[in-house]
């Protein structure tokens, strides 16, 4: 089992993004400690041979895996972590809800929405990181339908399909006072209008949905 061929990851630095939230009005800075996200979004083919599952709607071995929900992601990354050495970076609760996240463990992991954000603009301070129909599919361009990873030009740090084709999960809860445990999507997905596709745009899902145009990417910590 392969990540570094299926999907390769590469080193992002450490820096700061500023979140904001649109109900509170209220935005904050984070800083960020040097971390790996998955140059891909998980494809079926990488799914499947951790899982032994293809839980997609649309079926191609280089189409992101979608139709997962969060804590399936969450499973995956603990999966690919066994088979590759690394200390799983979750604990799920035995027939429960919780999930614990052991922040010194290298396992793979899904990036937090501030992780998320800071690769995702790779340095730029606009809405997108390039021009949208060169970057990401979505409503405008996509035949209505998803696509195999990579088909359009990465960001400045090489990250493929940031924006566009699949909605990514990320750790964090959306707004807990209001939506209780659901989790925040990020990038955009190949059904969105352009508006959608931005790197501040925010949505949100219940930790057990699972939704055709979801998926997720794979991000792990720089430990000692």
């Amino acid at each position: 089992m392969g990540v570094s061929a299926e999907q390769g990851m590469t080193e992002v630095p450490p820096g700061h993004v500023t979140l904001s939230d649109r109900r509170t009005r209220r935005s904050w800075v984070v800083e960020l400690a040097p971390f790996r996200m998955a140059v891909y979004p998980v494809t079926q083919a990488l799914y499947a041979e951790v899982t032994g599952r293809r839980p997609s709607s649309a079926q191609g071995s280089r189409l992101p895996v979608e139709g997962v929900s969060w804590r399936d992601a969450v499973r995956f990354c603990n999966g690919l972590s066994r088979a590759h050495g690394f200390a799983s970076a979750y604990r799920l609760e035995a027939g429960g809800e919780g999930v614990g996240w052991d922040t010194a463990a290298g396992g793979y992991r899904l990036p937090t929405e501030a992780e998320w954000e800071y690769a995702c603009r790779a340095g730029t301070s606009g809405p997108r990181y390039g021009p949208l129909d060169d970057i990401a599919w979505y409503r405008g361009n996509s035949d209505e339908r998803i696509h195999d990873v990579g088909g359009k030009q990465p960001n400045p740090w090489g990250l493929y399909d940031m924006l566009g084709n699949a909605w990514e999960w990320c750790w964090d809860l959306y707004d807990p006072e209001v939506y209780g445990s659901y989790r925040v999507l990020r990038g955009g997905g190949w059904f969105d209008e352009h508006w959608s596709c931005r790197a501040s745009v925010r949505r949100r899902s219940h930790p057990t949905f699972r939704v055709e145009d979801v998926g997720f990417r794979l991000a792990q910590s720089v430990v000692d």
